[in-house]
């Protein structure tokens, strides 16, 4: 399915993520995965590279990814000090160029929570991932107890042993991140000499550090002043990291302070990598977002609604305009089992919506110029083992887990594997499989998405097309739509639109400036509108757009709303979308 413009390298270009051609980038898929934070498959994410296959595969083609935060476990790539173990390094590898191969970028994460499994008592309530037991036994932390805790998050901020050992991390105390750093550099020399260098281009970057907190603060000292003066210069030697390995032009993606977005006011930590000046195209601004009012089941009563989370999702495309680079919401999910799961629905659609577009739907025709660019984002998660697992919970024989993410009460799998080993989802595919701009030659001005996903038997519909364009209504009816406007650059390369597989060949509709098509035709660089395999081989379909002209406001209306449209109603749907362009984008 490759095209002549496709893996391009990827770079970070006036804030955006860009391509060689010149094309803005949106990164979009999942977590790959939590099963690295577990002991049965060794911190892998895979038990097999046949697996990796099967769920890169099934990631492209049912949830609509063309990128994944890849987990690497610090504990399973140095088990001894100063030992990395190169045979933990080729599984690892072996399992990222599955994805790869299919046409899926990926960004290794080496992934901490609660520092380390090692940490926690056999018998514990909780546990942890990330730390190798060595550098847990240099410390001589007190025995772990989180008091009265509801959630496992709240060891972060309750467990005396995870604080101490957080702050020994950031602060070297026994060398630990001197160790830490050198074998983050060692992994990603091993990748860099073993991928193949088309591979190494679908290597977007490299996440240091997830969730970083400061565990204890020093006396006097804020959030702010620990991110500058603690954690700041961490990514600066993790950066040094990088280009010693041959990463020089990949990007650090860097997370704040862990609680510097919490929408609980009592959470909040006053953040953002503030003081760290601007960031450019060696750093992407790397953020998650979880709604812990909705998780808490208290804080928020009822569902998510149009436009929920769109301030949340403003604040991270300000922090990153300011900081002059790309953003990523690296992880973003809602629990899919227990009280609180009939949230889910409403949540995820909110916080799709709000990666889309700064606006809520309600307000989207009438200023889509304010929309702002589409933001990349990798979903929490994708483990084809959910509800499949047998998890010695630290390492506890009478304690196995088969439940759910089998990690501290953890359901967030958006698949899991059927009675025959076929991956299938768990959530609406309607959600997950979205249409979004891959790459858009140009300069995003606005997109939306209705996906017409369902809570229960509701459609949630919360941005339909206006009355003022009874066409596109009429076309549009009661099916998904996308609506894409950008301004041309010139390059070579078409726009590219992910298609869902709900699109079907015989039902996509396309009313754009360049034309209009029911049924696209095959791709050629003749073609103004047409469609083609996306790259890997997995079966997935894209829209590609081509514009030679630069500066040229256009758009584009994706629909599957429409069997067989006449061509006067096509035209008269061009017609009204048009005069709204006009209008609407000065």
């Amino acid at each position: 399915g490759s095209l002549w413009f496709d893996d391009p390298t990827l770079t970070v270009r006036g804030g955006r993520f860009t391509d060689e051609f010149g094309r803005e980038t949106v990164l979009r898929g999942y977590n790959v995965s939590g099963e690295t934070k577990l002991a049965e498959n060794k911190g892998l994410p895979f038990a097999s590279v046949a697996d990796a296959r099967k769920s890169a595969t099934a990631l492209r083609a049912l949830g609509g990814g063309n990128t994944v935060r890849f987990l690497l476990s610090w504990a399973y790539a140095e088990p001894e000090r100063g030992q990395v173990d190169t045979a933990y390094l080729a599984a690892a590898t072996d399992q990222m160029r599955a994805f790869l191969d299919a046409g899926i970028r990926v960004y290794p994460d080496f992934h901490q929570d609660l520092y380390s499994r090692y940490l926690f008592d056999g018998d514990s309530w909780y546990t942890g991932d990330g730390a190798p037991r060595w550098a847990v036994e240099a410390g001589n932390y007190p025995d772990e107890s989180c008091g009265i805790c509801l959630f496992w998050g709240q060891n972060i901020t309750q467990n005396e042993a995870v604080k101490r050992a957080s702050y020994d991390f950031w602060h070297n105390a026994h060398g630990v991140q001197d160790a830490f750093l050198a074998t983050a550099e060692k992994t990603m020399t091993y990748l860099g000499q073993h991928l193949s260098a088309d591979q190494f281009k679908g290597v977007a970057g490299f996440d240091p550090y997830n969730e970083p907190h400061a565990g204890i603060l020093d006396s006097g000292q804020t959030s702010r002043a620990w991110e500058k003066d603690v954690l700041w210069p961490f990514y600066e030697r993790f950066r040094a990291r990088m280009d010693a390995a041959g990463w020089r032009d990949k990007p650090a993606f860097v997370e704040p302070n862990l609680f510097w977005n919490a929408n609980l006011d009592f959470q909040k930590q006053e953040g953002g990598l503030l003081d760290a000046g601007k960031l450019g195209p060696r750093y992407v601004f790397n953020t998650h977002f979880y709604d812990q009012k909705a998780i808490s089941g208290v804080f928020m009563w009822g569902k998510a609604a149009d436009g929920q989370y769109a301030n949340d999702f403003r604040t991270v495309r300000d922090r990153a305009s300011a900081a002059q680079t790309a953003a990523v919401v690296s992880e973003f999910g809602h629990p899919l089992a227990g009280n609180v799961s009939d949230k889910a629905p409403t949540v995820l659609k909110a916080m799709y919506q709000a990666l889309d577009s700064r606006l809520k739907g309600a307000d989207w025709w009438s200023d889509p110029a304010a929309s702002g660019p589409v933001l990349s984002g990798s979903q929490w998660q994708w483990d084809i083992y959910n509800g499949r697992h047998r998890e010695l919970m630290n390492g506890n024989p009478d304690k196995v887990l088969t439940a759910g993410d089998a990690w501290n009460d953890e359901d967030l799998s958006a698949v899991r594997l059927d009675d025959s080993g076929k991956p299938v989802l768990r959530q609406d595919a309607r959600l997950l499989d979205r249409l979004y701009p891959s790459a858009t030659a140009g300069t995003t001005v606005g997109f939306t998405y209705e996906d017409r996903s369902r809570d229960g038997s509701t459609t949630l519909t919360w941005n339909p097309v206006p009355q003022s364009l009874p066409n596109v209504r009429r076309l549009v009816g009661s099916g998904q739509y996308g609506l894409l406007l950008w301004r041309s650059n010139g390059g070579p390369a078409p726009t590219e639109l992910h298609l869902p597989a709900s699109f079907a060949a015989s039902s996509t509709t396309v009313v754009s400036d360049l034309g209009t098509a029911h049924t696209p035709p095959a791709y050629t660089s003749a073609t103004p509108i047409g469609v083609a395999q996306e790259p890997g081989g997995t079966g997935s379909r894209r829209l590609l757009l081509t514009t030679p002209d630069s500066g040229v406001l256009h758009y584009a209306l994706v629909t599957n709303g429409a069997t067989a449209p006449s061509a006067d109603l096509l035209d008269a749907a061009r017609s009204e979308l048009a005069a709204w362009a006009a209008k609407e984008v000065t």
